[in-house]
């Protein structure tokens, strides 16, 4: 379903979707639990920092609803792939908290589930940038 929606979308779209994580690039990847503890201080720098930047490369302040609810499903399919690959979650506890399993063949399993070295995810992410942005 997500690479459906994906294929859909047009360029400033697809460039909002993926700088979505960016205020990380920032601040820092912090896990969720920590971030809860932070509170709402934390999730407005977070989005002041996302606005600032989505603003720095042409797009709106806020992305549309329908973008937004696609980044949503996105992360919630990742973390339960973390939580049941990578952290030793039984099926069942990543469903409580991530939603049922994401629905992929096994072409993107095999493309996309195996973890690249750092240089190739940089080379990969960069390539994507510069193909959207045209830079």
């Amino acid at each position: 379903m997500i690479a459906r929606q994906r294929s859909r979308l047009d360029r400033a779209s697809r460039l909002g979707v993926l700088l979505h994580d960016a205020p990380e690039y920032v601040i820092g990847d912090m896990i969720s639990p920590f971030k809860a503890v932070i509170g709402d201080a934390y999730k407005a720098v977070e989005a002041r920092l996302l606005m600032a930047i989505r603003l720095r490369f042409g797009l709106p302040a806020e992305l549309p609803t329908e973008i937004l609810a696609l980044i949503k499903a996105s992360d919630r399919a990742a973390a339960y792939l973390e939580a049941t690959r990578l952290a030793g979650f039984s099926t069942d506890e990543a469903r409580r908290f991530f939603g049922g399993p994401p629905k992929f063949s096994a072409t993107i399993e095999r493309d996309y589930l195996v973890p690249w070295p750092a240089e190739v995810a940089e080379r990969r992410y960069l390539d994507r940038f510069a193909k959207l942005t045209g830079e």
